[in-house]
């Protein structure tokens, strides 16, 4: 379990058994049939409503698109041979036994040719699937697609007279607002649980740093436990506005603190999915910070402005073309406010390659507009070069290698055997620059780390120095 805060919070995710994000998603097949949602945009109250004494009339629909996902997979385990048996019988080989691993998760189904949405953690690893609906039925399920930078997926059954959810507007919810969790938590059956909206737009939780994602959670109180993963949260109106994903908690039970995925994202990845397999996102090209107050202060701003600097711009880059300069305060997206880094990464990260934006920005005290073309992300999720694997390091990567306050950079999760890196490159190594370059995510790594012979800086177990790698021209 991951403690995400001082007092040792635990991060669970909730299928059964907990599951990491998997970099391969299923690809999707040609010409896949689209998903025709049922959407209803309006707000969920008119500000005049009178009394509720129950909400069991909007619910009861919803709830009968709600699925239990049971899914499964082979598992081998190596048995060493007793010893003693090859002292008497010479070189006796160990065993291999062979086993079935179990998982549960829900699902939503959201439109009437069988698409479901749930987690990828719901899914990932295993390989077959059963869907059981309130009604009795059960359906084998093939996955369409995941994106475990969202931690998105979407299965598919073949059926009839599926009961579909409808969805709402997730951007129109607002703190305060009543919501209901809806999935099959510990296998005990189907099980509706009330609370509100606590908050919108969490971002700065790292359920998703392993994998570069992008948090833009809703929070609430609503019960989420074990089994809940993929569930629906739902509005007072019985209208889908979000993937139940995840809770913070000391015990693995809830404590009135779950995260769901806002129901806008989730569609927009899942019709992604549907029809490429993948999910295609803008890239910007820009290393950053947060404007604290002293910064604000020296960049003439006010000193709870927000906003976020940037502190290196990729070579070629769209950015770099468009003339963003180190130092240059990004304070909207679009005429969107920039409050952090993570709101920047998110608002770029849903935009699609090749998307016209325009960045308000203030530069030497003077607001500014840049207007560019965003390039294609490369998204080969956590390698780096061909065999290394890297993750951004986070604040509890840090604590757990015991890493110096100082270093900022990519830790190295993985070097396969085989890589051509092998020998210079080591698992927990740090890479804090690439050609001079300070780099803090993958993204901007990619760009730097083109054909060619590259100076890496490098923090060792406590121990700075330079390498240098030769990348060939057929990287992946």
């Amino acid at each position: 379990m991951k403690c995400l805060l001082a007092s040792c919070a635990v991060f669970a995710v909730f299928s059964l058994p907990a599951l990491a994000l998997s970099a391969d998603a299923p690809a999707a097949a040609a010409a896949a049939p689209k998903a025709a949602l049922r959407v209803d945009p309006s707000p969920v109250s008119d500000g005049s409503s009178g009394r509720v004494t129950s909400y069991a009339d909007v619910i009861e629909p919803a709830e009968k698109a709600v699925v239990s996902i049971h899914s499964t997979k082979t598992v081998r385990e190596h048995v060493p041979v007793n010893p003693m048996l090859r002292q008497f019988f010479g070189d006796v080989p160990d065993e291999e036994k062979e086993g079935k691993e179990t998982g549960l998760g829900s699902g939503v189904i959201v439109s009437a040719n069988g698409y479901i949405l749930t987690n990828n953690h719901v899914v990932e690893g295993f390989e077959t699937f059963k869907v059981s609906l309130k009604d009795g039925r059960e359906f084998t399920a093939k996955v369409i697609g995941a994106d475990p930078k969202t931690d998105v997926a979407v299965v598919k059954i073949e059926a009839t007279g599926l009961p579909i959810v409808t969805l709402a507007d997730s951007e129109k919810l607002r703190d305060g607002d009543i919501v209901f969790a809806v999935g099959n938590p510990l296998e005990v059956g189907e099980t509706v649980t009330m609370g509100i909206v606590s908050a919108k737009g969490r971002n700065k939780l790292g359920l998703l740093d392993e994998v570069g994602g992008y948090e833009n959670f809703i929070q609430t109180d609503a019960a989420i436990n074990l089994g809940n993963s993929g569930g629906a949260l739902l509005d007072a109106k019985g209208r889908l506005v979000g993937i139940n994903s995840a809770i913070i908690s000391p015990t693995r039970g809830n404590i009135g603190i779950g995260f769901a995925i806002p129901v806008n994202l989730a569609a927009s990845v899942m019709h992604s999915l549907i029809d490429t397999g993948t999910v295609k996102r803008g890239f910007l090209g820009v290393s950053t910070t947060d404007v604290n107050p002293d910064v604000a202060e020296e960049v003439g701003l006010p000193k709870d402005a927000g906003g976020t600097i940037v502190v290196n711009v990729t070579p070629d880059s769209p950015a770099a073309k468009a003339g963003l300069q180190r130092s240059d305060v990004i304070l909207a997206v679009n005429g969107k406010p920039v409050t952090t880094i993570e709101d920047l990464h998110f608002m770029i990260g849903q935009m699609l390659p090749g998307a016209k934006v325009e960045l308000q920005i203030l530069r030497d005290s003077k607001p500014r507009t840049i207007s560019l073309t965003l390039g294609s992300l490369v998204d080969d999720l956590n390698e780096l070069i061909k065999g290394v694997d890297a993750v951004k390091l986070t604040a509890d990567l840090r604590r757990k290698m015991d890493i110096d306050p100082a270093v900022e950079g990519l830790v190295i999760t993985n070097v396969a055997k085989d890589s051509p890196f092998a020998e210079r490159l080591e698992k927990d190594m740090v890479i804090v620059e690439i050609d001079r370059n300070p780099v803090t995510d993958l993204a901007s790594a990619h760009q730097l780390l083109r054909p060619g012979r590259h100076l890496l800086f490098v923090y060792d177990h406590g121990v700075q120095a330079f390498v240098v790698v030769v990348v060939r021209a057929d990287r992946p």
